[in-house]
């Protein structure tokens, strides 16, 4: 069978584009996976799996995401503090204290565990807030966690 070959994307051939996502409004789990796609490059047809091929994401207002049911109370996050015990707080308390780390953890966990995931998760940049920093890069709108 000659003629058909398949593309493989090599390190540092595709240019990445820098997206921006508005997070108000938008249900947790929903937003977090639209994102993971965008990080791992699967929304492009040169999505190779061994290699980066995935574009930045910004987000703004990750304080305005909202969770479906009563997982305010009901959803815990457990941390390991390194003594015996874990620390458990409530998703309306870790909304208070850090609430951009609800959004990180739920995209974190849909990427692959390696450390190709931990640099994909790099490049997801969250902020409180409607400004962030990354002007100088032109992130285009994109409306992600849509129903």
């Amino acid at each position: 069978m000659a003629g058909t070959k398949t593309y493989v994307a090599k390190p540092g051939e595709l240019t990445k584009t820098w997206f921006l996502v508005d997070a108000e409004d938008k249900v947790v789990g929903r937003l977090a996976s639209d994102i993971a796609v965008v990080l791992m490059g699967k929304h492009r047809p040169t999505y190779t799996p061994h290699v980066d091929t995935g574009d930045f994401v910004v987000v703004v207002n990750a304080e305005k995401v909202k969770f479906t049911g009563n997982k305010w109370e009901q959803k815990k996050y457990t941390r390991y503090t390194g003594y015996p015990g874990l620390r458990v707080e409530t998703a309306a308390v870790r909304l208070e204290r850090k609430p951009e780390m609800i959004l990180r953890e739920a995209v974190r966990r849909m990427l692959p565990k390696n450390k190709l995931g931990r640099k994909m998760l790099d490049k997801l940049k969250i902020y409180t807030g409607p400004d962030h920093e990354h002007q100088a890069q032109q992130p285009e709108p994109r409306e992600m966690g849509a129903k």
